[in-house]
């Protein structure tokens, strides 16, 4: 088994760190997020940096790669302060990937996906996303250490599919058929193993 210790992290070829970091963090949630810039521009790309940040308010965050050059996302969520989260499923992975290139033109109409507008929201969902979630932005955080930026918005609208909408308000992602993401370019479906109970030091576990 390979030990990397910081010096050999370092030294690596800069193709195989990108991959061992990116990967070896676990797997991490994918979504397309849609954006429309003040000139009525819409675009979509894949972020695979996207977090829990609370749920009162109910607060989701994504680190963006350093602002120095043109990041569309980023700069239509700073100007115009909604944005879009859209999962996507298997059946669309590759057109996702796809998003990811250097576009000259609307991804949604590159890469096969229909901008939607729902309830006068002013950024487009992806039609085909059986879970959309709509932001608005409230804070810009910068990580000195890199040169990142930490994104905080918070969610103000959602639109699950009924099939994949619990009665206690889980939402699961197995049944709407979510892909998830390792590394920078391995796409994955899920198995579930079970849904336990709230955790209690004096009894185990249960299966709910």
């Amino acid at each position: 088994m390979p030990i990397f210790k910081s010096h050999d992290i370092e030294a690596a070829d800069q193709y195989f760190r990108r991959n061992l970091i990116n990967s070896v963090t676990g797997f991490k949630s994918a979504s397309l997020l849609g954006s429309r810039s003040s000139q009525g521009k819409n675009n979509l790309a894949i972020f695979t940096q996207i977090m829990h940040i609370g749920a009162h308010p109910p607060l989701m965050g994504i680190v963006f790669r350093p602002h120095t050059v043109t990041r569309d996302s980023l700069e239509n969520i700073l100007e115009k302060k909604y944005y879009t989260l859209n999962h996507f499923t298997a059946d669309f992975h590759v057109a996702a990937h796809h998003t990811s290139a250097r576009w000259d033109k609307d991804e949604f109409e590159a890469c096969g996906f229909t901008p939607q507008f729902i309830e006068q929201f002013e950024a487009p969902f992806v039609k085909e996303a059986p879970i959309r979630i709509g932001l608005k932005f409230r804070q810009k955080i910068d990580i000195e250490l890199n040169g990142t930026h930490l994104v905080i918005g918070e969610i103000v609208l959602l639109d699950v599919a009924d099939h994949c909408l619990h009665t206690d308000g889980f939402v699961d992602l197995e049944k709407a058929g979510i892909v998830t993401v390792s590394g920078l370019d391995s796409y994955h479906v899920t198995q579930k193993l079970s849904r336990l109970s709230y955790a209690k030091p004096d009894h185990q576990p249960k299966q709910v």
